[in-house]
C-alpha cells in the first residue's frame, strides 16, 4: 500500500481512492471508500493505455460479469463497476468490498512455505471454485500467485480470465491487445486448446508453490522452461508426503490424468475448505500482516474522515508497519521468529509474475494454441422460483413459497473460432488473432513464442460475439461417482431466455417434468431433457398432477385444465366461476395437497346476507356482502367434486392457505400459513401453529390444535397418527389429536429444525445451522449427523430422499450435498456458477430437489440438472 501519485484518478464514480494497493499487468488497485458504514473496497482500475483499446474493454467487462456470476464462497461480490456502454475515453474499473488479505506470492515471500494444513485450505477452496466453472464446461484461466489472497477466514480468487492473471499486457497497433500469461500448460504448448483440465495443471503449480516456495519446470530460461513443461516430469521431492500424490496427477501431461476439481476439493478438505479453515489457519506471521494491513487500511478511512469533516486524523490509530514489520503471534504459534529462520526466498521466476522476460524464443517452438476463455454465457430474463415438490412436507407437484434467489449454471462455451484474415499482422513475436481464439506462437512456422515461460494471448479488434445458451441439450453418459464430486448429469436443460422463467415445475407419472410459467405451460422428456410440447391455455398454472395415464392436470388462474400427455392440447376444462354448484363465481385461494386422484384445495366466494327486516318506525339496514370459504375434495380423473366442507376464512378476507402435513389413508392434516391468520387466530393460537384434520371421505373437520413455538412452526406427519413438529431447538413427536409428545429429539442451541421428511421407520431432519441428520420414527433415536457445511445461514436445508431412500439430499441457497442416509456419508456437493439478466444484475434462486427413480432433479432458477442417485 502506497501514497498516491499525481496522477492516479481520485475519483471512481460514488468512491474516492485512498491509496494505491496493489498492481497487475493490466490494473491498478486502489484502496478506496463510498458512502456505507464500513466504506472500505478495492477499485481495480484498467491501465488508460489499455483501456483504449475496444479489445480490452469487452473482455474487462466479460471478466467483470464473469465474477459477479462467481460471487459467493471464496469470491467477492463486486457491487458496482463503469457501465458498459461507457465511452473509450471513459475510466474502465471494478469496486469489490475490501478483505485484508495477502497475495500467494507475498505470503511467501514473506513467510516463506505454508504448512500443510493451509495448502489443503488454500487448494481445497479455489478447487471448490473452479468446480462451479467446470460444471458448464468453461474454463477460468484466471490463476497465478498474484491473482489468489489469503485472508483470515479462507482464500480469494480475484481474476477471473486472463486479463486478470496476466504477466504482461500491452497494446500493438492496429487497435490490438496482447497478453502474456505467467504459466503454460503441456496442451498448450503443443497448440491445443485449454480445457477445464487444464485450470488443473495450473492448480498443481500453485499447490507446489504455496508448500516449497519455488514451482516445478518454470525455472530458467523461457524456451528450457517450455520444455520442461511438455516433456520433463516436476520434481516434487519438497511438497509434504500427503500432498505429493496429488499435486503429481494434477501435473500430468495428458489432460485426460488429471483429476478434477470436484475430486482435488474433497481428497484436500472432504468437510470444505471453510469447515477445514474453522478456527483460523494462516500462520502466525501471516495473521499479523493481514492484520496489520487492516489496521493500515483502517487508518486511512478514519483520515480521510476526519479531513472530510475539518478535524486533524485521530491520533487513535496508530501508524501501522510495512508488511515485511509484521511480527509473529504470540508464544504457542510454531511460526518461525524472523530472527531464526532464513531470509524469505524472493522468487524472480515469470512464475512469481514479476519480471517480465523478453528474451526471443527459439524460431523452430512448437506452436499452442488455446481457446479464448469467453465470457461464461448468461441467459438474461430470469427469476427466483419456488421450491420444487417434493420438500417440507409437502406433495409433488404443488408450488411453495417462493425461496430466496441464487445464480444458475451456464452451458460450455462454443469452439474458438480461427484467426480472421481481417486482423492486422502483429510485430514478430507475437501473433494478434481473432475476437475468441488465443495463440501462444504462430501458427504456420512462424517463431513460437514462450516469453517467461508464459504464454502470449493477442486479442483482435473484432466485435467479441457471445455463444448462446442451449435451451435442449443431448443427454450425456455418467461417470462413477468420487467422493466430494458430483456425478455426471444425464442431461441439462436450459429454459429459453426469450421466455419468461417457470413458477413451478412437477413431474408427471415419472415420464415428464412439466413446467408452469407466465405465458405458457411446457413439458421436458425425462429421458432425454429435450421439450416436447408447449402449452399457451395454461399459462400461470399452480401446479401439474397426473390424471391418469392419458392426461396433465393444471389449475390455472380461472379453471382446471387437462391436458394431452403427448402434445399439450387441452382436453377437458372446468371453469371455477361456474362449474361448481351453489358456489358461483368462485375463486381458488391454493392447491393443499394431492394423493393419487384425490385433489384438495380452497375457494371461497362472495354471498349477499339480506338486511334483517327493519322494526316498525327503523330505518332498513343494508345487504352485506360476506365472504365463504370451503375446503374441496375433488377426483382429477372422474373430474367431478367429492366433497366440500366450510372453514373460516383467511385474512384479506379471503379463503385460508393450508400447508399440508400429513396425508393419512383416513385424513388430510394441514398447518394454516401464518400470512392467512386473522388476528383473532393469531390470538386464539397464542403464537403457535394452527393444524386442523380434516375427514378424506367426508371433508368433516375433525379436530383443530396448536402445537409448537411459533405460528409457522416446520412439522410433518405420519400414516400412523403422529406429528413431528419444532418446538424452539428441540423436535418433538406428538400424538394427534391429543398433543402428548413421545420423544424429543434435542438440537443445537440457537438454531431451529426445519420440515422433517418421513422415510418408512426414519425421519429425515434439518436444521438452520447447516445439519442434516437421520433419526427413529418410532423412538426418535439419532442414527447420524452431518453438516453440510454449507456457508448459507438462517434456513434450514430442504431435504429430499432419493427414490430408493438411499440417497438423503440437502439443497440449500449455496449448495446440494448428497449424504448416505445409511451412515451419514458426504456423497458429493454440488454448486453451479450463475447467470445475469439483460440488465447485468445477477439473477439468483435457491437450489431445488425433486427425486423420482434413480434420478434426482436438481434446478436452480431455469436450469434443470438430471443427476443419477441411488
Amino acid at each position: 500500500m502506497e501514497a498516491l501519485r499525481q496522477d492516479d484518478p481520485r475519483r471512481f464514480g460514488p468512491y474516492t481512492a485512498l491509496a494505491r494497493f496493489r498492481e497487475t499487468a493490466a490494473a491498478v488497485q486502489y484502496l478506496a471508500h463510498g458512502t456505507g458504514p464500513d466504506g472500505l473496497v478495492v477499485v481495480t482500475a484498467a491501465r488508460p493505455e489499455l483501456a483504449a483499446l475496444p479489445a480490452f474493454r469487452r473482455r474487462f467487462h466479460a471478466e467483470a460479469r464473469t465474477a459477479d456470476r462467481l460471487a459467493g464462497g471464496w469470491v467477492e461480490a463486486r457491487p458496482d463497476a463503469s457501465a458498459d456502454g461507457s465511452g473509450d475515453e471513459d475510466p474502465l474499473w471494478t469496486a469489490s468490498a475490501y478483505v485484508p488479505a495477502l497475495t500467494l506470492a507475498e505470503a511467501v515471500d514473506l513467510a516463506g512455505p505454508l504448512p500443510e494444513r493451509a495448502v489443503r485450505i488454500l487448494g481445497a477452496g479455489i478447487a471448490e471454485t473452479l468446480s462451479r466453472v467446470h460444471a458448464t464446461g468453461a474454463v477460468l484461466q484466471g490463476l497465478a500467485p498474484r491473482t489468489v489472497l489469503l485472508a483470515a477466514d479462507g482464500p480469494r480468487l480475484t481474476a477471473f480470465g486472463p486479463l486478470g492473471a496476466a504477466a504482461d499486457a500491452e497494446a500493438r497497433p492496429g487497435g490490438h491487445l496482447s497478453v502474456r500469461l505467467g504459466y503454460l500448460t503441456p496442451e498448450q504448448v503443443a497448440g491445443q486448446e485449454a480445457g477445464p483440465a487444464s485450470d488443473l495443471f495450473v492448480l498443481g503449480l500453485l499447490l507446489a508453490y504455496a508448500a516449497t516456495g519455488s514451482t516445478p519446470l518454470a525455472d530458467g530460461p523461457p524456451a528450457e522452461a517450455a520444455e520442461r513443461i511438455a516433456h520433463t516430469d516436476p520434481r516434487l521431492d519438497s511438497v509434504p508426503d500427503a500432498l505429493r500424490e496429488l499435486v503429481a496427477r494434477c501435473l500430468a501431461k495428458d489432460p485426460a490424468d488429471r483429476p478434477t476439481a470436484g475430486t482435488v476439493a474433497a481428497e484436500l478438505a472432504l468437510e470444505g475448505a471453510a469447515g477445514l479453515a474453522k478456527g483460523g489457519w494462516l500462520p502466525g506471521l501471516l495473521a499479523a500482516a493481514v492484520a496489520e494491513q487492516n489496521a493500515r487500511a483502517r487508518k486511512s478511512l478514519a483520515t480521510a474522515a476526519e479531513a472530510a469533516a475539518g478535524a486533524p486524523a485521530s491520533a487513535a490509530v496508530a501508524d501501522a508497519p510495512d508488511v515485511q514489520d509484521a511480527v509473529p503471534a504470540a508464544s504457542g504459534d510454531t511460526t518461525q521468529d524472523p530472527s531464526s529462520r532464513p531470509a524469505p526466498h524472493h522468487d524472480t521466476r515469470t512464475a512469481q509474475l514479476g519480471v517480465i522476460d523478453h528474451q526471443a524464443p527459439r524460431p523452430d517452438r512448437a506452436t499452442a494454441q488455446l481457446s479464448m476463455p469467453s465470457e461464461l454465457p448468461a441467459p438474461p430474463g430470469q427469476s427466483a422460483l419456488p421450491a420444487l415438490p417434493p420438500g417440507q412436507g409437502q406433495p409433488a407437484g404443488l408450488p411453495a413459497a417462493p425461496p430466496a434467489p441464487l445464480p444458475r449454471a451456464l452451458p460450455a462455451p462454443g469452439p474458438a473460432e480461427p484467426p480472421t484474415a481481417a486482423a492486422a499482422p502483429a510485430p514478430a513475436g507475437r501473433v494478434a488473432v481473432d475476437r475468441r481464439t488465443l495463440l501462444i506462437g504462430a501458427a504456420a512456422g512462424a517463431a513460437g513464442l514462450l516469453v517467461g515461460g508464459g504464454g502470449v494471448l493477442a486479442f483482435g479488434s473484432g466485435d467479441d460475439a457471445e455463444p448462446e445458451a442451449d435451451a435442449k441439450p443431448a443427454p450425456s453418459p455418467s461417470r462413477p461417482v468420487v467422493a466430494g464430486l458430483p456425478p455426471q448429469p444425464r442431461w441439462i436443460y436450459t429454459h429459453p431466455a426469450s421466455e419468461p422463467a417457470p413458477l413451478t415445475a412437477a413431474l408427471w407419472n415419472e415420464r415428464l417434468l412439466v413446467l408452469t410459467g407466465d405465458t405458457h405451460a411446457s413439458a421436458v422428456d425425462l429421458n432425454t431433457g429435450r421439450r416436447i410440447w408447449e402449452s399457451p391455455d395454461a399459462a400461470k398454472g399452480q401446479a401439474a398432477l397426473a390424471a391418469g395415464k392419458e392426461f396433465c392436470f393444471v389449475a390455472g388462474p380461472s379453471e382446471f385444465l387437462w391436458l394431452s400427455a403427448k402434445d399439450g392440447r387441452v382436453a377437458h376444462r372446468v371453469a371455477y366461476a361456474d362449474g361448481f354448484e351453489g358456489a358461483p363465481q368462485l375463486s381458488v385461494r391454493g392447491l393443499v395437497g394431492s394423493d393419487g386422484p384425490q385433489l384438495w384445495f380452497t375457494g371461497s366466494h362472495q354471498v349477499t346476507v339480506k338486511a334483517p327486516k327493519p322494526k316498525k318506525g327503523k330505518k332498513p339496514g343494508k345487504d352485506r356482502q360476506v365472504v365463504k370459504s370451503y375446503l374441496f375434495g375433488y377426483d382429477i380423473e372422474q373430474r367431478k367434486e367429492l366433497w366440500r366442507t366450510p372453514v373460516p376464512t383467511g385474512r384479506g378476507p379471503a379463503a385460508p392457505v393450508y400447508r399440508p402435513v400429513a396425508i393419512r389413508p383416513d385424513a388430510v392434516v394441514v398447518r394454516q400459513d401464518r400470512l392467512t391468520l386473522t388476528p383473532a387466530d393469531v390470538k386464539a393460537a397464542k403464537g403457535k401453529a394452527l393444524f386442523r384434520s380434516f375427514d378424506r371421505t367426508t371433508g368433516k373437520q375433525q379436530w383443530a390444535k396448536v402445537f409448537g413455538t411459533a405460528p409457522d412452526a416446520a412439522a410433518v406427519g405420519d400414516a400412523d397418527g403422529m406429528l413431528y413438529v419444532a418446538f424452539g431447538d428441540d423436535l418433538r413427536a406428538l400424538e394427534t389429536p391429543g398433543g402428548r409428545p413421545t420423544w424429543t429429539l434435542n438440537g443445537t442451541p440457537g438454531s431451529s429444525f426445519g420440515s422433517p421428511v418421513e422415510a418408512g421407520a426414519l425421519l429425515f431432519t434439518t436444521s438452520s445451522n447447516q445439519e442434516v441428520g437421520v433419526a427413529e420414527r418410532e423412538t426418535g433415536r439419532l442414527r447420524w449427523r452431518r453438516s453440510t457445511e454449507s456457508t448459507a445461514a438462517g434456513t434450514a436445508p430442504a431435504v429430499t430422499a432419493s427414490g430408493s431412500g438411499g440417497t438423503l439430499l440437502a439443497a440449500d441457497p449455496g449448495q446440494v450435498t448428497a449424504f448416505a442416509a445409511a451412515d451419514g456419508r458426504r456423497l458429493w456437493k454440488f454448486q453451479d456458477i450463475g447467470a445475469q439478466d439483460p440488465k447485468g444484475a445477477t439473477v439468483t434462486a435457491r437450489y431445488q430437489v425433486m427425486a423420482y427413480g434413480k434420478s434426482a432433479l436438481v434446478r436452480r432458477d431455469r436450469v434443470i440438472y438430471a443427476f443419477p442417485v441411488d
